[in-house]
């Protein structure tokens, strides 16, 4: 069972930047595949990006070229740098892992199964 703990949630002004991080512990973390997610007040929670276990990364089209996932397998974390912020932006962000070392490609939001507690980002206009 792999537990995933975020943390770097914070309050920042349109056009600034935040780097979320996703520590885990459990089993073979650092061959899965790991993604982030994110949920707005009243809205359903939606794919933000994603990455397999040699760096391949996936991104909705909502944030590309803003937001960049990135993963260290030694310290066994994974991170969410967010730039060019936005207020739409604002959500709770959710860390998530899969129990296999690959994203869907065509589907990259699917199978994932493993889900942190979240860490709110809030962007002020």
């Amino acid at each position: 069972q792999v537990q995933l703990v975020e943390s770097g949630g914070g309050l920042v002004q349109a056009g600034g930047s935040l780097r979320l991080s996703c520590a885990a512990s459990g089993n073979a973390f650092s061959n899965y595949a790991k993604a982030w997610f994110r949920q707005a007040p009243g809205k359903a929670r939606e794919f933000v990006a994603a990455i397999n276990w040699s760096g391949s990364t996936y991104y909705a089209d909502s944030v590309k070229g803003r937001f960049t996932i990135s993963r260290d397998n030694a310290k066994n974390t994974v991170y969410l740098q967010m730039n060019s912020l936005k207020p739409e932006d604002t959500a709770v962000y959710y860390c998530a892992a899969r129990n296999y070392p690959t994203v869907v490609a065509a589907s990259p939001s699917s199978g994932f199964v493993n889900w942190g507690q979240g860490t709110q980002v809030t962007v002020s206009s």
